[in-house]
């Protein structure tokens, strides 16, 4: 069976250690801020998150208005507290899609928890969600008390490592962690390339 990468390795990863990697994508400069190395197309996902927001919660309630009111703190785009980034060690994660992008998916979509770790790594923490078909893994970029900037990629099925950031604008993914609670965090990625108008995904540690 093949092994996931070890978190400790997801800097090394992202920042290129594969030759064609290496041959085709320019190394991110961690020591910038992530405007600097994040792409066009990314920035305008970010810099558009409100409109995102509202329009998948719209698409969302219209489908299931009772589990929108359920959690209204997860779901609603205000709730912001001090204390946006996130301690390093294992969390569990689950994964909500709002908005339908394609016609195979609901307007809402829950899926069950699955394991996280946050990595320290010096000025930059990383993210890596560590099973799962969809696997985010990412730099987390410190922007505020109350947000957190996320940019990183998607590992797929049984790959084993990310493609580099910038490689594959359809696995580039952007976003922002939030606290919400005691000892709750969401990562909010607007516009993902992959089935929803809007992914939150709930962080919560373990132990």
């Amino acid at each position: 069976m093949k092994r996931l990468l070890a978190p400790a390795a997801i800097l090394l990863s992202l920042a290129g250690c594969n030759v064609y990697r290496e041959a085709t994508a320019a190394r991110p400069d961690l020591t910038q801020p992530w405007r600097a190395i994040a792409t066009d197309a990314d920035r305008d996902r970010l810099r558009n998150w409100r409109k995102v927001w509202t329009e998948a919660l719209a698409d969302a309630r219209g489908h299931d208005a009772g589990a929108m009111a359920a959690d209204p703190l997860l779901f609603d785009p205000d709730r912001a507290l001090g204390g946006a980034v996130l301690p390093p060690g294992k969390y569990r994660c689950r994964t909500f899609k709002l908005g339908a992008s394609g016609t195979a998916m609901r307007e809402f979509t829950t899926y069950p928890a699955f394991d996280c770790e946050v990595s320290e790594g010096g000025k930059i923490d990383s993210l890596h969600k560590l099973n799962g078909v969809q696997r985010p893994v990412g730099m987390l970029f410190p922007e505020t008390d109350a947000r957190t900037i996320f940019l990183g990629t998607l590992i797929l099925g049984d790959e084993t490592s990310p493609l580099r950031y910038g490689l594959d604008a359809r696995r580039d993914m952007i976003g922002y962690v939030e606290r919400i609670g005691e000892r709750r965090w969401r990562l909010v990625l607007p516009r993902p390339h992959f089935e929803s108008v809007l992914d939150i995904i709930e962080l919560v540690p373990i132990g």
